[in-house]
């Protein structure tokens, strides 16, 4: 063990162990100056801590670095109650006492698991991977390789050299077409039996829930028709297993394939942890259940070994220790998935994301069968798995990607979907189907198409992964070359830098000389700074984000919008020439292709539509429409133009552009994936807005969100009630007495009410600047009560971390902005207050602005209303997710208006009443159970 001190650190004061065992408690500068005079601690998360404290980033005995290699591709809350929680300790600590005297029992605890799998597969090189890591400076190394038994061991880079032993796969002959036969309620009631077990609670809704969901697997009567089922399901229901049920008989009774797609990561892992209720065996759910995620969320075998070469040379050193991590995980992955799979989202914070984003196919550089580790891939063997699986389980971006595009790899695209987080299926689809002709954008295709241009940059250009398919073929070549000249007119990578460059413009004096693409930049982003309000532009010094629209348009900017599309025209001719030859390869040497090169040849056909072609498409009609006559103020447009610029301060502009969006964007996603397909379910708990007096209306707005109106047919629609007993569970609130904008009355309020809680209280902000303020002025008296209190955008961690340190520390509080009003489940204790900070109205920006016109049936102040209310519902969600939960509301919005409180469940009164009631009320409804146990300090 480490001769040396451990440090817990907290809001204003630390715990120190010191290594003769004096524990210590102190304000955080002066244990920080105790600890620049002792060795490099014993700590959990150094970078968390070390910013507690005050300090820079220095060296220590990290636990959760020691828990990555001891325990690959396992995850546990990154404080010493979740390492503790995840050693399956009896007792774990609470309290920062408790905690720092527990760090030395929790390092040997990790040091006896080595001891103990000596002799397994997975340690048989870890030996000399960790005398490597300790090379460069890793402090455990030394004694890991002692409790391996092999103290005098070799650093080498073999260990990290993954791609060399890591499992092939095997092709499989291709899937014939799926049968139609339907799902019968009955079967769906079986099946759903079947999974729940007999010792299950009884949910009657449930059941009815799953007998509703079969009729989206009934067989389709007329193409272009699916049957559409619409189906809210209200919180606690058990949705999940509700349709899994009737589509996991559906898979299996016509041997094809269902695609789950949520809109968060965390459901796409319930979602696989659910389906072990019907498939307990490991193996047989692995064949039969795959999680599918786009390319860059898997490492890149090609990419490490980039990464691992530039180590090995000397360079980069200190990347030696978390490759070594990396090359672990790798060893022990389930599927590589390198982004919300089983690697711990702490640990790209530990060594900063950078690295980890290198790993991935972020860049679409991929050169598939031409690559060494082709068929040792992740993305491949994930590929493979999904064309002869039963369930998978995507998201909306990919899906709706896929849909877009006729198939992502194989050209393959799925009859029966269901869309979880259904209410989100307008964003999503908004997403993936607008277009941005932006600064950002044209440099990436410009990186894509001629690679790395000085600098030391990795990235591989197309003629670089083309070069042994289009080798000493003319009729390549020319056009190859062609468009790589031609883009030229795209923007380098520090287009950014020219921006703010004073004096006359250089487009304007050589024209011939200027690139077209900075030219027209400069000029959106003049008329950007002109047309924006002087309010606007100048609060925080014209900082953040503007927007302006695009008409009238400025003379000049035209003119270069035409020199542009000119100069795109150039580029997409050649490419889609070098597309069409490289196909008719396919064809003309049919029996002289290996099956390997005719992979490669249609991947990268692919990657060149997917790549350059469609958003080069995008981008010349997008330019168009700007020389295009446009339609008169009022009148109600199918897309909507916008500019916006994004700035980080008043030197630097982070990205300038020219935005396209469907005005309704369920249009595209019902012709691109509703229509060809032959069952869609789309569930969710918020599917209708409450507020409506009609039900009619009601459905209709949910219906319109989702595009069913868009189809022949109507949508079958369902919905069943929650079970829970709001009146019972919850308590709602809107505070009287907090003034908008006043800062310390809006910290007051978030602290008494946390401590009225004694913790498990999640504070939504719609602001960053108000979370951090607030986070400053409560976290330290907080922590002295024993609450620790954790934050978005304040901590060094990331949304998952915080969620899964939130639901491990039952005591702790949390604040966040939106990604965590929708993305959190947390049932239980650990979640037993909602203090939202105002409410939470629609971002009035020109995308809003227009739809809020133009669907909004003549009534945009109900358009707003209905987004308020829905998001509302859905932070209230957050507190029942169990019939035992109980939970209090806070709104600290005395201007809320009444009309809103109908987005609350039946059951729930929402009562006005000043700050101190509502601290009593609260304290007095959640201590009615016996589960109130704060922290104690010395």
């Amino acid at each position: 063990m480490p001769d040396s001190p451990s440090v817990v650190a907290g809001h204003g004061r630390a715990a120190i162990l010191t290594p003769d065992g004096e524990l210590l408690l102190l304000p955080t500068e002066a244990a920080a100056e105790r600890l620049r005079t002792m060795p490099p601690p014993i700590l959990v998360h150094a970078p968390a801590t070390f910013r507690r404290l005050g300090m820079r980033a220095g060296r220590a005995f990290d636990l959760l670095e020691l828990f990555a290699f001891v325990r690959p591709a396992e995850t546990a809350a990154p404080t010493p109650r979740g390492l503790a929680l995840a050693l399956d300790d009896d007792h774990p600590p609470t309290g920062l006492e408790a905690e720092v005297a527990h760090l030395p029992d929790l390092a040997a605890a990790l040091l006896h698991q080595l001891v103990q799998g000596r002799d397994t597969l997975l340690n048989r090189d870890a030996a000399v991977l960790a005398a490597r890591m300790q090379q460069v400076g890793w402090e455990w190394g030394g004694y890991v390789t002692h409790a391996l038994g092999r103290p005098d061991a070799a650093g080498s880079n073999e260990p990290l050299k993954v791609w060399k032993v890591l499992p092939e796969w095997e092709d499989a002959a291709p899937q014939p077409p799926s049968a139609s036969h339907p799902v019968s309620q009955a079967e769906a009631r079986a099946r759903l039996a079947t999974m729940l077990g007999p010792a299950a609670e009884q949910r009657p809704g449930q059941g009815d829930y799953a007998g509703a969901a079969t009729a989206a697997f009934a067989p389709r009567e007329v193409r272009g028709d699916p049957h559409f089922v619409l189906a809210e399901a209200g919180t606690g229901t058990g949705k999940t297993l509700g349709y899994l049920a009737p589509a996991s008989v559906w898979a299996e009774k016509n041997k094809g394939a269902v695609w789950i797609s949520t809109y968060t990561r965390h459901l796409q892992r319930q979602i696989d942890s659910e389906l072990q209720r019907l498939i307990p065996d490991p193996t047989e759910r692995r064949r039969r259940v795959v999680v599918r995620k786009g390319r860059e969320n898997y490492l890149c075998l090609l990419n490490l070994e980039d990464s691992v070469n530039i180590a090995s040379g000397g360079f980069m050193n200190q990347q030696v220790v978390p490759l070594g991590l990396i090359a672990r995980w790798a060893m022990a992955s389930d599927d590589g998935d390198i982004q919300g799979g089983d690697l711990p989202g702490w640990l790209p914070e530990l060594f900063g994301g950078g690295l980890i984003a290198t790993l991935a196919d972020r860049r679409g550089e991929c050169i598939f069968g031409a690559c060494p580790h082709f068929r040792r891939c992740f993305v491949e063997h994930t590929i493979r798995r999904s064309r002869t699986a039963e369930l998978v389980v995507a998201n909306h971006a990919l899906v709706m990607t896929q849909a877009a595009w006729g198939g992502l790899d194989d050209n393959a695209v799925p009859t029966r979907y269901v869309f979880d987080e259904g209410h989100h299926v307008f964003d999503a689809a908004d997403s993936a189907f607008s277009a941005a002709l932006s600064g950002a954008e044209t440099a990436e295709l410009r990186r894509w198409l001629r690679g790395a241009e000085g600098g030391r940059s990795r990235s591989r250009g197309l003629s670089r992964r083309l070069e042994e398919i289009v080798a000493d073929r003319p009729a390549l070549e020319a056009p190859l070359e062609a468009a790589l000249q031609a883009a030229s007119a795209l923007p380098p990578s520090d287009w950014a830098s020219r921006m703010h460059d004073e004096g006359p413009e250089l487009d304007e004096i050589e024209p011939a000389r200027a690139n077209p693409s900075e030219a027209f930049l400069r000029l959106i982003r003049r008329q950007i700074l002109a047309r924006t309000s002087g309010a606007e532009a100048g609060r925080g010094g014209g900082f953040g984000t503007l927007e302006c629209d695009v008409f009238p348009i400025n003379p000049d900017t035209a003119q270069a919008a035409d020199r542009l599309a000119r100069a795109l025209a150039r580029i997409a001719e050649p490419l889609e020439t070098l597309r069409v030859r490289l196909l008719a390869r396919l064809t003309d040497e049919a029996e002289k292709l290996d099956e390997t090169t005719r992979n490669r040849i249609e991947a990268i056909c692919r990657s060149l539509t997917r790549r350059a072609l469609t958003p080069l498409t995008a981008w010349t009609a997008m330019l168009k429409e700007l020389l295009a006559p446009h339609d008169e103020p009022g009148q109600r447009p199918s897309t909507i133009l916008f500019l916006r610029l994004d700035r980080r301060d008043a030197f630097r502009d982070v990205e300038v552009g020219l935005h396209r969006h469907w005005l309704d964007p369920t249009i595209p996603f019902v012709t691109t994936l509703a229509s060809p397909a032959h069952g869609l379910l789309v569930t969710s708990a918020t599917l209708r807005d409450s507020g409506s007096q009609d039900p009619e209306i009601a459905w209709g707005a949910a219906e319109a969100r989702v595009g069913a109106p868009h189809l022949p047919s109507p949508a079958i629609r369902a919905a069943v009630a929650s079970p829970f007993d709001y009146s019972e569970q919850t308590r709602a609130f809107i505070v009287t007495n907090v003034t908008p904008g006043n800062l310390d009355q809006l910290a007051a309020a978030y602290r008494a009410l946390f401590l009225a809680a004694g913790g498990g209280g999640l504070g939504l902000f719609t602001a960053i600047s108000r979370l951090r303020a607030v986070h400053a002025r409560i976290a330290p008296e907080l922590e002295q009560a024993g609450i620790p209190l954790f934050a978005q955008h304040v901590d060094a961690m990331g949304n998952a971390t915080l969620v899964d340190i939130f639901r491990t520390e039952e005591e702790s509080c949390l604040l966040g902005t939106d990604a965590m009003r929708d993305g959190v489940d947390v049932p239980g204790n650990a979640l037993r207050l909602v203090v939202f900070e105002r409410t939470p109205w629609p971002r009035p920006d020109i995308l809003h602005r227009e739809r809020r016109i133009h669907l909004s049936d003549g009534n945009p102040k109900a358009y707003d209303d209905r987004v308020v209310r829905l998001r509302l519902r859905q932070a209230f969600g957050r507190l029942i997710r169990r019939s035992t939960d109980r939970g209090v509301f806070v709104l600290l919005d005395r201007q809320a208006p009444s009309r809103l409180m109908s987005a609350f469940p039946a059951g729930v009164t929402v009562r006005r009443l000043g700050l101190a009631e509502a601290v009593a009320e609260t304290a007095a409804f959640l201590q009615t159970r016996a589960f109130h146990s704060p922290r104690t300090s010395a």
